[in-house]
């Protein structure tokens, strides 16, 4: 182990404890206290660095097998990574002890509980993993308790507010991504990857690839459809993205600039709450159940596996509660 390896994993380890440490400041005074020392790692960190290294790059590979998007892989990549550089042990060794003190250490930082729960579930699915590939003989997340979160949804744009993003609407980028949103419930990343021929105007039907690489039918409506085509028309480009940069080079339509384009709009329309693109799609989900989509139906089109998922994004309003109640109810 060389003397920078040390100077890294020692940053490492302080910006854990303290985000705000001056990184510069601190390198500068470990290389000069370092400098007359010779660094010799004992036989098990030689063994520490290289184990949980390779059994990382192979859970990160089974899962892209599995089909996770590369943004998921990514974010799961960058939290194992912090995780690794806290615990040097071999796998085998790592005990929920262990688990427990990285995630006392990482909550100092100022994390949120969500933050803190997604940390959690990571870490077991490595875990579990691990055991499954008999990597290890019991994952130590058995014993790691989930954090008790409040669940606080998004409420879902009204169809005034939805109308007066509408209207604010300025360009026929901005109409045609709005409309293609709201009627298909798809998600950002789904969007993303469409290509323009990917539309079927006579069933105006889409077929997307959602999460686990999963194929499903979405559909576009009668007013999604004039205000898509219009757009397409304007358009003088040979990209084959549905979605495409305004300025030259005309390009695909990257995460980022979807969700800036989205926030605009909302800025635009006066509405007070931010607007992004699961808001539309907790939208689609929200007022198809409130106007007695069956809960099959709208699970179908948002691509969700268990029944529950679909349940939360659909909130009742007071109203509707109301009307229900009074229909069904036996004088």
């Amino acid at each position: 182990m060389s003397r920078e390896e040390v100077v890294v994993k020692v940053l490492g380890r302080m910006m854990l404890e303290d985000p705000s440490i001056d990184q510069h400041k601190l390198r500068a005074v470990l290389e000069e206290v370092l400098y007359d020392y010779d660094v010799t790692p004992v036989e098990r960190a030689l063994a520490v660095r290289n184990d949980i290294t390779d059994k990382l790059v192979l859970y990160l590979a089974s899962k892209k097998i599995d089909g996770l998007s590369n943004l998921t892989l990514e974010n799961y990549k960058r939290h194992l990574s912090r995780f690794s550089l806290f615990i040097q042990k071999n796998i085998e060794d790592i005990t929920a002890m262990d688990i427990r003190m990285y995630l006392a250490a990482y909550g100092k930082t100022g994390v949120k509980n969500t933050t803190l729960s997604t940390e959690i579930s990571i870490l077991r699915s490595f875990f579990n993993w691990l055991e499954n590939e008999e990597y290890i003989n019991k994952s130590p997340m058995r014993k790691i308790k989930q954090i008790k979160i409040e669940k606080r949804l998004c409420k879902a744009l009204t169809i005034e507010e939805l109308e007066l993003m509408r209207e604010a609407c300025k360009t026929l980028r901005q109409r045609a991504m709005l409309e293609f949103f709201y009627s298909t419930g798809c998600r950002l990343d789904e969007v993303v990857k469409l290509n323009r021929y990917d539309i079927d105007w006579g069933n105006m039907s889409v077929r997307v690839v959602g999460k686990g690489n999963k194929e499903r039918i979405v559909y576009v409506s009668p007013k999604s459809k004039v205000h898509i085509q219009k757009y397409l028309s304007s358009r003088k480009d040979t990209c084959e993205a549905l979605f495409v940069t305004e300025r030259q080079p005309i390009q695909r339509l990257g995460r980022r600039s979807i969700e800036r384009e989205v926030a605009k709009i909302g800025k635009m329309s006066g509405i007070e709450k931010n607007v992004y693109p699961h808001l539309l799609r907790h939208t689609t989900a929200t007022l198809m159940l409130n106007n007695g989509a069956d809960l099959v139906t709208v699970q179908k089109i948002l691509g969700h596996e268990d029944p529950s998922t679909t349940q939360i994004y659909a909130q009742y309003s007071d109203e509707n509660v109301q009307h229900e109640y009074r229909k069904h109810l036996i004088q």
